[in-house]
C-alpha cells in the first residue's frame, strides 16, 4: 500500500505566536505569549497533527488501531485523519460498561467518521501494550495486520514530530510551557527548543508516573535525555476530564480577557498554572513565558 499523502490535509505551519497583555504577568515584570497550536488544522488540532503526520506516514495505507478514554481528544483526531484520507480508523475504549450505553458527543463523532469502536474493561485496558493482550485485542477487532498506534499518540514517531514544535519556538520564550497527557509533546517539544531555553511541562493527570515516562519516550525517540525540562505537577484539578468550578470560572475569565476560546481539559489547567506561577513569583521579572494552546473547546464540526 502507499502511504498517504498528508500535505492534502493543508496544516498550516509554522503556527502564529501572539503576545498576550495581561495585568497579572505585567505586575510582575512576565511577558505572556501564546503558540496557536490550535490553529495548526480545523480537525486535526495542534499536538495530535503533529504526532499523528509521521505515524499515518508510517501505517503506509493500513487500518489504524489505537486506544483512549471516552473523551479522547486523540481518538477524535484519528478518525478525523482517516476520514479525511480514506484509512479505516478502530479505537479500542477504556471502559466495557460503556458499551451498553448510548455515545457521549465525542465517541459520536468518532463513530461518524468511520471508527469502528471496542470497547474492552478497565483491567484488559491497562495491559493493552503487553503482546499477548496486543495480539487478542488487535484480534477480537478483526485487525490483525492494523498500524497500532498508542494511547495519546505518544511514541518515538510522534515525539520526533513533536521536536518541529520546539524548533518553531527557538527564541520565542525563555520558558515554553505545555499540557501534559502521556508527555509525548513535552518530551520532543524540549528537544527542538534552543540552548537556554526551558520546557515546562502541565500535567493534566494526577499520579506522578510522567517523568520516568518522558525520559523513556526521548530514549526511545533520540538514545537519551534532550532539552531542559521540568514537570509542576500542581495543577491537575482531580485528575483527567476533571475541572470544577474553579477552573471554569478562570477559563470563562480568560475568554473575556482576551477573545479566545479555552479548552477546558488541558489548556485551561495549562493557562492557571502558568499565572499561578507568575503570582508566585516563579519567573524573574523580565521571563518571556509561551503557553502552548494544543487544543479548541469541542463542538460542532468547522
Amino acid at each position: 500500500m502507499t502511504s498517504p499523502d498528508t500535505a492534502a490535509l493543508r496544516p498550516r505551519l509554522p503556527s502564529p505566536v501572539q503576545e498576550l497583555s495581561d495585568p497579572r504577568c505585567a505586575r510582575h515584570g512576565v511577558r505572556l505569549l501564546l503558540k496557536r497550536d490550535d490553529l495548526v488544522h480545523p480537525e486535526l488540532i495542534g499536538n495530535k497533527w503533529r504526532k499523528l503526520a509521521p505515524n499515518l506516514a508510517a501505517a503506509a495505507g493500513r487500518t489504524l488501531l489505537t486506544f483512549g478514554g471516552a473523551y479522547s481528544n486523540h481518538l477524535r483526531a484519528t478518525a478525523a485523519a482517516g476520514r479525511l484520507l480514506g484509512l479505516p480508523t478502530v479505537g479500542v475504549v477504556r471502559g466495557q460498561e460503556l458499551a451498553d450505553r448510548p455515545l457521549n458527543p465525542s465517541l459520536a463523532r468518532c463513530a461518524a467518521d468511520g471508527m469502528r469502536l471496542r470497547f474492552v474493561d478497565r483491567s484488559t485496558y491497562r495491559h493493552k501494550s503487553e503482546p499477548d493482550t496486543l495480539r487478542a485485542l488487535l484480534r477480537a477487532a478483526d485487525a490483525e495486520d492494523a498500524y497500532v498506534v498508542p494511547e495519546g499518540g505518544s511514541n518515538a514517531l510522534a515525539v520526533r514530530g513533536c521536536r518541529a514544535l520546539g524548533a518553531e519556538l527557538r527564541g520565542r520564550g525563555d520558558v515554553v510551557a505545555v499540557a501534559c497527557g502521556t508527555g509525548g509533546t513535552l518530551a520532543g517539544l524540549a528537544a527542538g527548543l534552543a540552548p537556554g531555553q526551558r520546557a515546562l511541562g502541565v500535567p493534566v493527570l494526577r499520579g506522578g508516573f510522567l517523568t520516568a515516562g518522558i525520559a523513556a519516550l526521548q530514549a526511545e525517540a533520540f538514545g537519551g535525555p534532550r532539552g531542559s525540562w521540568h514537570l509542576d505537577e500542581r495543577f491537575h484539578f482531580g485528575g483527567y476530564a476533571r475541572t470544577g468550578a474553579e477552573l471554569d470560572a478562570f477559563a470563562r475569565d480568560f475568554e473575556d480577557r482576551h477573545g479566545l476560546p479555552v479548552e477546558r481539559l488541558y489548556v485551561a489547567k495549562l493557562l492557571y498554572g502558568v499565572l499561578a506561577l507568575v503570582e508566585e513569583g516563579a519567573f524573574p521579572r523580565g521571563t518571556a513565558v509561551t503557553a502552548v494552546v494544543t487544543g479548541r473547546p469541542f463542538g460542532p464540526r468547522p
